[in-house]
């Protein structure tokens, strides 16, 4: 259990941030406005921080420039519904961990989130050089992949692809964050290029009469999980 913390004026949206954070078994506390906001974080006490970048009194900038000069470290994700690419990068750059723009599905912040909780947890979780999801083992330093010990070819934009899917094995993971993760741009729904290289993926992972470990969820994502 993680205890974050949540700056966020719109009563609506913190409701929603704080009743899926809590349906994962985090421990939340909330502020309405950035002064309030400021006040809490300053403490320490936090794992991670969600943050929004438009606030009453001070804004999200404002508040995570005064936390960086007080050597306040703690993870912070953005929200935004400011999708101006100038804008993401002001908030990375003056120290934000990660950048969410609104609207946004609870399932991309959960995972957002606990990637953060994630990197925070140090060399304990680095240490690990073998990932495994059933019989599905990806070497992270050699990058080789096998199933049941059968050894797959993939190029690196699928290697990636499968890895991000991995590293959040039976959650459901968007086309959004899948496309930010390994082409490193703003997802455009016009595109095809996830499905098509989502296809390749499945074919090589799902091969020889092994039971599928890739799955489409309509309307939401990817999920990667063992078979029952």
């Amino acid at each position: 259990m993680a205890r974050i913390l949540i700056v966020e004026d719109d009563p609506q949206t913190a409701q929603a941030i704080v009743a899926t954070l809590r349906d994962e078994g985090h421990d939340t506390a909330h502020a309405e406005d950035g002064r309030s906001g400021l006040v809490l974080a300053a403490a320490g006490d936090f794992d991670v921080i969600v943050l929004d970048r438009m606030l009453p009194g001070l804004d999200g900038l404002g508040l995570l420039t005064a936390l960086r000069a007080a050597a306040v470290q703690t993870p912070v994700l953005f929200l935004s519904a400011l999708t101006d690419l100038d804008e993401r990068v002001r908030g990375l750059r003056a120290g934000g961990d990660d950048y969410v723009t609104k609207p946004f599905e609870a399932i991309e912040l959960v995972a957002r989130t606990e990637a953060l909780l994630r990197r925070r947890a140090g060399p304990r979780e680095e240490a690990a050089t073998v990932l495994r999801v059933g019989d599905l083992e990806m070497d992270l330093i050699q990058r080789v992949v096998r199933r049941g010990g059968r050894r797959i070819e993939l190029v690196p934009r699928e290697y990636e692809l499968l890895l991000h899917l991995a590293q959040h094995a039976g959650r459901v993971v968007t086309r959004t964050m899948l496309f930010e993760a390994v082409w490193k741009y703003r997802f455009d729904e016009r595109t095809n290029v996830i499905e098509v290289h989502i296809g390749r993926l499945r074919r090589k992972v799902d091969a020889e009469g092994d039971a599928p470990m890739i799955h489409t969820v309509r309307g939401a994502g990817y999920v990667l999980k063992t078979p029952e």
